[in-house]
């Protein structure tokens, strides 16, 4: 069926806001969208089988750039717009000293190691973050030291951090912007000089360049016009994982405002 598109989104909170807002526009250029939700590695294999016609949203060239190159092994991929220019972080709550915290190698100190929750939370082990928080843990010998990182859902990484900020601990989340705990939190960034956390990605729409005959050039050109941020993703996506708001209508009109 010509005037449908089957969106590949992955199935974190941040990517379905913005498959929302996708959504949307293309509801608007005519297309009826069918959203499929999978973890990342998953989407890129079904846009490489063609169980999907766009993924929305690739971290490129760091997070995602392996599964990409996969993809276009067999298929040729477009990329569109720039949602936002992510990237991974290790990050702590701003009321832990910069003096006693300040790089990743600081939580060899004694010290720290004494005060620090030893737990690591992470997300699915698919994930950018995940995949270089692991290479961490063992090129600054931080499992040797006692730590531990663990993989897990969103809510898992989330609820650990919150809760260890409720009772004041000293944690260490490994997070990403866009993230809504941001909106809430002050979380400070420590340094990470051996540059394990990859670099700063644009977060693009993919979609296979055989299904682009589905699109006239100017729907094309609509879709490639679109360009948010890492500060109003994550204001977005707070309202609906904290506020309970419903998803399509949060991003229907942040969508009305921009017109």
């Amino acid at each position: 069926m010509k005037n449908k598109i089957i969106l590949g989104v992955t199935n974190l909170s941040f990517h379905q806001l913005t498959a929302s807002i996708i959504t949307h526009v293309l509801v608007d250029m005519g297309f009826e969208v069918e959203r499929i939700y999978s973890p990342h590695q998953e989407n890129f294999e079904k846009l490489k089988s063609g169980d999907i016609d766009m993924l929305t949203s690739a971290w490129l060239p760091s997070s995602h750039g392996i599964y990409k190159s996969d993809v276009e092994e067999k298929v040729e991929l477009l990329e569109l717009g720039l949602h936002y220019k992510p990237y991974a972080l290790w990050g702590v709550p701003d009321y832990i000293p910069e003096s006693a915290v300040s790089e990743v190698k600081d939580l060899l100190k004694p010290e720290v190691i004494s005060r620090m929750n030893n737990t690591i939370q992470g997300i699915n082990p698919g994930a950018g973050i995940t995949r270089f928080s692991i290479k961490m843990m063992e090129i600054y010998g931080l499992n040797n030291a006692g730590y531990r990182f663990y993989t897990g859902s969103e809510e898992d990484c989330f609820d650990a951090f919150e809760q260890a900020v409720e009772n004041k601990e000293w944690v260490i989340v490994p997070l990403w912007k866009p993230q809504f705990l941001h909106h809430k939190y002050n979380i400070r960034e420590i340094s990470e000089p051996e540059g394990l956390l990859g670099i700063v990605d644009r977060a693009v729409l993919l979609l296979r360049q055989d299904k682009s005959i589905n699109f006239t050039p100017e729907q094309l050109e609509t879709l490639d016009a679109l360009k948010f941020s890492n500060e109003i993703i994550a204001a977005l996506d707070y309202q609906v994982c904290r506020e309970g708001k419903a998803i399509d209508e949060v991003t229907k009109q942040w969508l009305r405002q921009q017109s």
